[in-house]
């Protein structure tokens, strides 16, 4: 074998294993990524977010979401002003009021994801902060007229997230405390890709 053909298979072989390499490296990477869409929850109606670990090595432990939402002030007045408009015309108050401010909403968090290492089901647990670009009253059943911009989050909720990546989604319990202080039960859903 002359030395050309001993360096043009030294070559080969060498390259063979820089690939095998970077395929198993691939192979145990794991999607601790997601970006996802969001209804209800910390974005108030609508929400686009991102979230990531800390350890960019490992699905669970300590993370954080930040995102860019929508929302409605005194969104539970329009269904009351249908109730009060269709079923109770007595009803009298500030409570029902014709205009609605629109606004929008920056949510953060930190959260904490458990679960097995090869199960797609994970469990997720946090808190955080929504940011509002406009002085609202969310969630506030009082006769006062004081508002704010931000607004606390708590979640406790199931994350389907495939071990490699791919289509995700999550069912949360989002309790929200409003610009009042006063706390009120919510919920989310979302779809969103695990990479």
């Amino acid at each position: 074998m002359s030395m050309k053909n001993l360096l043009s298979l030294c070559i080969i072989a060498g390259l063979l294993i820089i690939i095998n390499q970077s395929l198993n490296a691939q192979e145990k990477k794991v999607a601790n990524k997601l970006f996802y869409i969001e209804l209800g929850g910390p974005g108030v109606i609508m929400s686009m977010n991102f979230d990531s670990r800390f350890n960019s090595n490992d699905r669970f432990g300590v993370g954080c979401r930040l995102g860019i939402g929508y929302g409605v002030e005194q969104f539970e007045n329009i269904v009351a002003k249908f109730l009060k408009d269709f079923f109770i015309e007595e009803i009298q108050g500030n409570y029902f009021r014709n205009t609605t401010k629109r606004f929008y909403s920056i949510p953060a968090g930190v959260n904490y994801i458990i679960g097995k290492p090869n199960k797609a089901s994970i469990f997720e647990i946090g808190a955080g902060v929504t940011f509002l670009t406009k002085k609202v009253m969310l969630f506030n059943y009082y006769d006062n007229d004081k508002s704010g911009n931000v607004i606390g989050h708590f979640t406790f909720g199931y994350r389907f997230a495939p071990v490699n990546g791919g289509i995700s989604f999550r069912i949360d319990f989002t309790p929200i405390i409003g610009t009042m202080g006063d706390l009120c039960p919510m919920g989310s859903v979302s779809l969103g890709y695990a990479f």
